[in-house]
């Protein structure tokens, strides 16, 4: 799993649709997913700070978790199928654990209001992420070609004791 951060939210320019942009720790990686008018104003109100009149609903289910003494460990986005992302609430209280289906959106705003970590599994950021930062990705791609290109069969070595291969190149 990789650790993603909400970056902000965008339009789609073709559809005006709300996007969440998340990017992991390096902000080499970027997930979009596309979301609704309503999740994205819940979203937009907590990276803004903005804190309305009333609670909203996220809020409040936000305050009947933590009355209730249960915490959100963390939300996991863990499947795309259909153009569609799949996530959970991973809750605790006490010793006891619970998983809880949710929308992406959902799980999104309710862990922004309660700092709980985003996880998205390596799969998904595989099938659905977008490259940032194209020339880090080219830089690490040549440094590899590299590498590989000035490899001799001598750096390879067999350990004196037992014919058991070495775990690092001499």
């Amino acid at each position: 799993m990789i650790e993603m951060n909400v970056a902000g939210i965008a339009l789609d320019a073709a559809t005006r649709v709300p996007i969440v942009l998340l990017k992991d720790s390096t902000e080499r990686r970027a997930l979009p997913i596309w979301i609704g008018q309503n999740e994205a104003r819940a979203i937009l109100s907590v990276l803004e700070n903005q804190s309305p009149a009333r609670p909203m609903t996220h809020d409040l289910l936000g305050s009947c978790l933590t009355t209730l003494g249960v915490t959100l460990e963390r939300i996991i986005i863990h499947s795309l199928q259909d153009n569609t992302f799949f996530a959970v609430l991973t809750l605790k209280q006490g010793e006891t654990t619970h998983q809880m289906d949710a929308r992406p959106s959902d799980a999104i705003a309710l862990a922004l209001r309660l700092n709980s970590p985003i996880w998205v599994m390596e799969e998904v950021v595989a099938d659905a992420s977008i490259p940032v930062d194209q020339e880090a990705d080219e830089a690490e791609r040549q440094a590899f070609r590299d590498f590989v290109d000035n490899l001799r069969p001598e750096d390879f070595s067999k350990s004196r004791g037992g014919g058991e291969r070495s775990n690092h190149l001499q």
